[in-house]
């Protein structure tokens, strides 16, 4: 097995278990606490579903829910493929913490119908809205993806010089 398959797989892997390790417990406590937990003035718990997608996009009943996971699988195909391609480690590891928070959130899909969401960020200028670990699996994974890309890569302007 390509050693960037092998690494990227156990990364998503580890995503997926701790993510949904953590729903389980959340989705349970959080049903004690309808109105949320305040952590910090800035920062608090809550149980939020979101049966779309990022920012609750394409929001809708089970015909969504069926075409976000099918979506949602082809996409995580298409990593595999990539990262059975891949030659740079660091590449592996943002594909499999992006296949990793996907993989979480359709498990979620599978399992309850739609995506737990528990993290509330209130920016002074903003309210983000509520996330999950693999939602930041994801965002994690992608912004290591533009890391490579931009430093890292053979054709990268860095290596140019």
């Amino acid at each position: 097995m390509n050693p960037v398959l092998r690494i990227g797989l156990i990364i998503a892997t580890i995503a997926v278990v701790i993510d949904q390790a953590f729903k389980i417990q959340m989705v349970e406590y959080m049903a004690s606490h309808p109105y949320g937990i305040d952590v910090t003035s800035f920062f608090r718990l809550v149980m939020v579903w979101n049966s779309g997608v990022s920012f609750g996009m394409f929001a809708g009943g089970e015909t969504t829910r069926w075409i976000l996971i099918a979506l949602s699988l082809a996409i995580c195909l298409v990593l595999v493929v990539w990262m059975a391609r891949a030659t740079q480690k660091l590449l592996g590891y943002a594909l499999g913490l992006v296949l990793g928070g996907a993989l979480g959130n359709i498990i979620d899909r599978l399992h309850y119908g739609r995506v737990a969401d528990f993290f509330d960020v209130d920016l002074i200028f903003m309210r983000w809205p509520a996330f999950n670990i693999a939602d930041m699996a994801i965002v994690g994974g992608v912004l290591l993806m533009l890391v490579q890309s931009l430093f890292f890569d053979e054709n990268s302007s860095k290596n140019e010089a």
